[in-house]
């Protein structure tokens, strides 16, 4: 199968090129090379292995439709991410992402492109799943500046003000993105669902969680808390955790998540037309933003983490969704375990150089 993978030479579509050709398919790499993408160290990565490259960018018809020419499905990974450094962002967000996705999906249109997979992420859930012991399932507000300065971090019940337990959140659950990066990835699922119900496509949107491992962006405002967190112990400063540390994410290692795009891709064919299937993928483990810090400080040799109280609006508190239905839909489980992938980017290796 050839897929043209957008984002190629990114730090997961470079991964994705590698495991689809290892699976016997023939990717075609198009990707702009945008600075906020990849480290200001090392701008230009090494081509990608195996299969053709474009050096354009997804917003031009032109390059995309050249790229699309004997193609049989598309893995769109190219994206701008991140929580960005303040509201200026938006418009380069929406430019990236929301324009980026709807060229692409018209020249898909126009080639008679029929199969799509697509990078979405958990980001469009907002908080997670919250449970209140006397209301059950609940859905809090988004958190108030004067509360997290105050260090007042955990949601609480918005009907009865009480302490909540959070947990995982499935892919029926309400969408609520709560920052410029959350809706743009939501108005991609919707432009990505509106394409395969007017041409006949097929998609699955992979709702990604915390991606880390080796080619992570660094240097950049835009890299992941991870990524952060090893910079900061390369220069021998301690990871610096915002709010108390007890935020629950699900950290999922970039080869996995690889690994579900091309067990996705050979499975897209097989979907029904016209529909959009969304999928979590995470390693179904939650760990806290703290543990994380702490697991790379040990694998480094320190120093130790610095809990600083520092928080970010429109960062959400907890956020862990289930996994189950990629699982048992398409077969996919995560084979790098927490320990393990923390270790190996701690320590870094030759594949960072194409970070």
């Amino acid at each position: 199968m050839r897929v043209l993978v957008t984002g190629g030479a990114g730090f997961i579509g470079s991964q994705i090129v590698t495991a689809l050709t290892a699976r016997g398919h023939d990717p075609v790499v198009l990707d702009a090379l945008l600075p906020a993408s990849r480290s200001a160290a090392r701008p230009r990565p090494p081509l990608p292995p195996g299969g053709a490259w474009i050096h354009a960018d997804v917003r031009h018809p032109a390059a995309v439709a050249d790229a699309l020419r004997g193609v049989d499905a598309v893995c769109h990974q190219a994206a701008m991410v991140g929580l960005g450094t303040d509201f200026s962002d938006a418009p380069d967000y929406v430019s990236c992402n929301d324009q980026g996705t709807a060229v692409l999906l018209a020249a898909m249109a126009e080639a008679g492109v029929a199969d799509l997979v697509l990078a979405g992420s958990m980001v469009v859930y907002g908080e997670g799943r919250y449970d209140c012991a006397r209301h059950g399932r609940v859905r809090p507000g988004p958190r108030a500046a004067a509360d997290l300065a105050a260090g007042r971090f955990e949601p609480p019940c918005p009907t009865c003000g009480d302490a909540l337990v959070p947990g995982l959140v499935g892919e029926d659950a309400p969408v609520d993105p709560r920052n410029v990066y959350a809706t743009t990835k939501l108005a991609q699922e919707h432009l990505a669902a509106a394409w395969a119900r007017s041409t006949g496509g097929r998609a699955v949107a992979l709702r990604y969680h915390n991606v880390y491992g080796p080619g992570m962006p660094r240097d950049t405002p835009y890299a992941g808390v991870a990524a952060f967190f090893r910079s900061a112990l390369e220069r021998g400063e301690a990871p610096r955790v915002f709010e108390d540390g007890g935020q629950r994410r699900d950290f999922v290692h970039v080869r996995d998540v690889a690994e579900a795009n091309a067990v996705a891709l050979e499975a897209v064919h097989g979907r029904a037309p016209g529909v959009l299937t969304a999928y979590n993928t995470g390693s179904g483990t939650p760990h806290t933003v703290g543990e994380t810090a702490a697991a790379l400080a040990a694998a480094h040799g320190g120093p130790e983490p610095v809990v600083t109280g520092e928080f970010r609006l429109g960062d959400v508190r907890h956020i862990t969704a289930d996994s189950a239905r990629l699982r048992a839909e398409l077969g996919w489980k995560p084979r790098v375990g927490f320990d393990e992938g923390m270790a190996e980017f701690a320590a870094g290796g030759p594949e960072d150089a194409a970070c």
